[in-house]
């Protein structure tokens, strides 16, 4: 999985990708349509998808780990008319520990559309990038 770059924005929908950082904002690409935009720090809040966590009854757990279940528990539900208690069962059947008082169904929607995104982007792999890394160099 490659979410180094992947940053949500507060008031963009959608993940956008990091092209540069200012000292007054980010520079950022919509990977759907390509263009470029200057965020400024005063008006977005930003959130490097790869720091997202979910809290579970004894830690939390990075995005990453919940998107591999994601993918290995396939085919994630979403639509506009998803019950609660569908979101939180789909949860409950990817991340068995989440902490049921600090996790909400706005939480698990998020995390759907992000895990959709991703996916159609082509960020999300099966494989380890890190592992590869290793083979290349016990090679060399």
């Amino acid at each position: 999985m490659n979410l180094k770059n992947i940053i949500a924005v507060s008031g963009v929908s959608g993940l956008m990708e990091l092209v540069s950082s200012k000292p007054n904002g980010l520079l950022l690409m919509d990977p759907i349509t390509k263009k470029t935009q200057f965020y400024s720090i005063r008006m977005h809040q930003f959130t490097p998808l790869e720091t997202v966590s979910i809290y579970t009854s004894i830690d939390t757990v990075d995005v990453t780990t919940v998107f591999k279940s994601m993918m290995d528990n396939e085919p994630t539900p979403l639509s506009s008319k998803v019950k609660n208690e569908e979101l939180m069962s789909y949860l409950q059947s990817v991340l068995p520990d989440y902490d049921r008082d600090r996790v909400h169904p706005g939480d698990v929607k998020k995390l759907i559309k992000w895990y959709l995104f991703s996916k159609d982007m082509g960020y999300l792999t099966r494989e380890e990038e890190k592992t590869d890394e290793v083979e290349n160099i016990e090679e060399a």
